[in-house]
């Protein structure tokens, strides 16, 4: 457990482990074994009030109560179905069992060997038991979903004295709108299992939860294009978006919120994916259903973002083709390494800097209603007339005045689908003076009249 002091020697005993829990949630500096899960002791010890001693086993739900929560998720529960067989066909001969917990820490799924399962209740790591942070002090599930990051808890650096012998690592599974919904936990009860051992599980733990995440989005938003992006950080494989016909972004995961700062308020005004990169609408007229690799260049062409793009999934005459879903639904983010590693496109040369592309960018959309003037985005991007135009062009590849008139066309799409707005204030509301300017820039930009836009979306 360490290389030095009172607590160097591994913790044998139940009394040896309540000492170092009371010394440390009383001030004493943590041994690096512990550093990891200090906060959650500390967090135990004086939010909660566990202790550490005592010797209960955690609850186990009825099934009644557990039917009740388990309702909620039914949707996922089925989804993660083949993620959460697969990982415990690799871990079942080492002893562990699998539970899918709900954000309380109630295993509503789980996987073990029946053979075993009174052992498992006694430890409380099968369907029903409870696993919150608040109950039971540090653990693989609780403590996951209070810090909402993958963690493995490995035998002493539980918090309770009863757990020293258990080895736990959870993953949360974050849902369509990216919230925690689950944890993944994989559990064991083993005093001789090396924390070395039991890391490795930690890591398949993580990769099915992520899995489990992605299907479900795919799943979801099978009826949309989804892009799956791999982005340059290594610990990090990929986000995805879901985009309509009118390439307006309709669903992003909790990783393509934090990255492109997307709010649900955002979402719902129908903000296009060409907002946030150059367009290439050839990308979504594709008519078969084979994935499609794709680069996407950011505005200001200072980085170029390899992609997956996925064609929405089809109906085989009157229902829906099985083996379409089987494959629309796999889920892709493992791939994105192998597709970062391909050999870039050469980064475009000129173009606006990113800072002076997002503000031009949110002035824009602050102003949409407006009469705006070049010489306005310019002083906006600080430059000159001439420079920003040609500059603007090159970043974005369109004119300024084409890349207003196709906010304003997005715009009016996004309320002639979700409103019941005439045309005519739909127009003022997006910047035109009449309704006869707005048909007109629709049928340039989309090849149609508002009209029928409407219509084709009902």
């Amino acid at each position: 457990m360490g290389s030095s002091g009172r607590f160097s020697r591994p913790i044998d005993t139940a009394a040896q482990h309540t000492e170092q829990v009371y010394s440390m949630v009383e001030g004493e500096e943590p041994l690096p074994s512990i550093e990891e899960v200090s906060t959650s002791w500390k967090r135990s010890a004086h939010r909660y009030g566990v202790n550490p001693e005592r010797s209960e086993a955690p609850r186990i739900l009825t099934l009644p109560e557990l039917e009740k929560l388990r309702q909620p998720l039914d949707e996922l529960i089925f989804s993660a179905q083949e993620e959460i067989d697969r990982l415990y066909r690799m871990v079942r001969e080492a002893g562990y069992t699998i539970l899918l917990c709900d954000t309380a820490g109630v295993a509503v799924e789980h996987r073990g060997e029946e053979a075993e399962a009174d052992q498992f209740r006694y430890w409380g790591t099968w369907l029903g038991g409870v696993w919150s942070e608040e109950l039971e002090g540090t653990n693989g599930i609780g403590t996951c979903i209070i810090e909402e990051r993958p963690i493995t808890v490995h035998r002493g650096q539980h918090f309770r004295s009863r757990n020293k012998d258990l080895s736990c690592s959870g993953a949360p599974i974050f849902g369509v709108d990216g919230r925690l919904i689950a944890v993944l936990d994989v559990s064991a009860v083993d005093p001789g299992r090396s924390e070395r051992a039991h890391a490795l599980t930690g890591a398949l733990t993580v990769k099915s939860a992520r899995a489990i995440e992605e299907r479900f989005f795919r799943e979801r938003f099978r009826r949309q294009w989804v892009v799956a992006i791999a982005l340059p950080e290594e610990s990090v494989p990929g986000m995805l978006l879901a985009v309509d016909g009118s390439q307006r972004i309709v669903g992003a995961d909790r990783v393509a919120r934090r990255t492109l700062h997307l709010e649900d308020e955002t979402l719902r005004a129908g903000l296009s994916l060409w907002s946030f990169f150059l367009r290439n609408a050839d990308l979504f007229r594709r008519k078969n259903q084979i994935d499609i690799p794709a680069r996407l260049v950011l505005h200001g062409g200072n980085a170029i973002w390899s992609a997956l793009v996925t064609p929405p999934e089809r109906a085989a005459g009157h229902s829906l083709d099985p083996m379409n879903f089987t494959l629309h639904t796999r889920p892709r983010l493992d791939l994105m390494s192998a597709l970062k590693r391909t050999a870039p496109i050469p980064r475009a040369r000129g173009g606006l800097s990113p800072g002076a592309m997002r503000r031009v960018r949110d002035y824009v959309e602050a102003h949409l209603n407006e009469r705006l003037q070049l010489t306005e985005l310019a002083a906006v991007a600080e430059l000159s007339v001439y420079h920003f135009a040609r500059e603007f062009k090159h970043s974005v590849g369109v004119t300024p005045h084409y890349y207003i008139v196709q906010r304003r066309v997005e715009q009016a799409q996004a309320m002639l689908a979700r409103t019941d707005l005439s045309v005519a204030e739909i127009a003022l509301a997006a910047g035109y003076s009449d309704q006869s300017q707005l048909t007109h820039q629709f049928r340039r930009v989309l090849g149609t009249t508002p009209r029928n836009f409407r219509w084709s979306q009902r």
